[in-house]
């Protein structure tokens, strides 16, 4: 049974995944540009082999240095993530971000379904959307 501290996020039950040719340099822009927390890395032979980052606002991603093994179910390309965070304050992390000399692929801008965001890639071509749309609730079957 996963417990949950009233007024902090739920631990993440679904993880963004991503491998990396640079992890520790990937960490380092998230943790740095948009304003995740390192929680854990562990390294094998001199490579990230898996790192967990959580977003203070709940959620978080798993990442490490990509394996060459060419039977490694979850081999993806390096660099081809897209991941949308969730943020009560997109402007700040706006600010963050650009102040960090962040490569900006969409500027900020408003949705007519309510978001306020803008898009960011980072040093390996992964593309980090951030804004303020929280999604459709979710159906009275699921609560």
């Amino acid at each position: 049974m996963t417990t949950h501290n009233p007024g902090s996020p739920p631990a993440p039950t679904v993880w963004h995944c991503l491998q990396c040719t640079d992890a520790r340099r990937v960490i380092d822009w998230l943790v740095e540009t948009l304003g995740f927390v390192e929680t854990v890395s562990h390294a094998e032979d001199g490579r990230i082999a898996h790192a967990e980052l959580l977003w203070p606002e709940g959620g978080g991603v798993m990442l490490g240095d990509r394996q060459r093994d060419p039977d490694d179910p979850h081999a993806t390309p390096v660099g081809t993530g897209l991941a949308y965070v969730v943020t009560a304050d997109s402007d700040a992390v706006y600010g963050r971000a650009r102040a960090a000399g962040a490569e900006i692929v969409m500027e900020m801008r408003d949705t007519d379904y309510g978001d306020h965001g803008f898009t960011v890639r980072d040093p390996e071509g992964n593309v980090w959307s951030v804004g303020q749309y929280r999604g459709e609730p979710a159906p009275d079957s699921l609560t």
